[in-house]
């Protein structure tokens, strides 16, 4: 099994954030980025911030430093 992440620092925002999800499965990262973007972001959850969510997951582990 593939961890997958999804890195807030591949993209810029007014906060500068600096968080780095993983997890095992697709449907567990899926729910904890939906938690940050719209705990910390102000994101309103819905099916199109969940694909466009779905569409910057990575494979792997995140990186100690963001990719540029």
């Amino acid at each position: 099994m593939t961890r997958k992440y999804i890195d807030c620092r591949e993209f810029p925002s007014e906060m500068n954030c600096s968080v780095a999800i993983s997890a095992d499965t697709e449907t567990e990262l899926m729910e904890a980025a939906v938690q940050h973007a719209v705990s910390v972001h102000h994101h309103t959850d819905s099916p199109e911030l969940r694909a466009q969510l779905s569409g910057l997951f990575r494979e792997d582990s995140p990186p100690a430093s963001p990719s540029k």
